[in-house]
């Protein structure tokens, strides 16, 4: 298992590769909106919907891969198995996802990828 860290080193790794062999060096701009919520203190029941918001407003004019991806994880280890979104465009700046049945726990985040991963605050899952 990896922790977030590493993964999303990983990937912006893997990001950056791939952004070198497809784009001009003049066009590549990495992104890594800071996730604005679920933030410390949230708490989330299982089966209940939230929106993951991230911040936007710092995008720049050339994003490498804006596909994203939102996936929860626990303790620093990641569900990459059953992201809780994928397909949507990075520059939404929200995504609205199902909270799954996971055991409840506060060491929660959320892990927003698309050229790069950002974490969340940890927080809490209820049953």
């Amino acid at each position: 298992m990896f922790t977030i860290r590493q993964l999303s080193i990983i990937s912006f790794l893997l990001a950056l590769f791939t952004a070198a062999s497809a784009l001009p060096l003049a066009v590549r701009d990495v992104f890594v909106p800071p996730v604005t919520y679920p933030h410390a203190g949230t708490v989330w029941k299982v089966g209940s919907h939230h929106n993951v918001t991230w911040d936007t407003s710092n995008a720049p004019a050339q994003i490498t891969n804006k596909e994203g991806r939102v996936v929860l994880a626990k303790g620093g280890i990641l569900d990459n198995e059953h992201p809780l979104a994928k397909g949507f465009d990075i520059l939404l700046g929200r995504i609205e996802v199902k909270v799954p049945d996971v055991e409840p726990g506060k060491d929660y985040t959320i892990v927003l990828f698309g050229d790069s991963g950002n974490d969340s605050a940890e927080f809490t899952i209820t049953k």
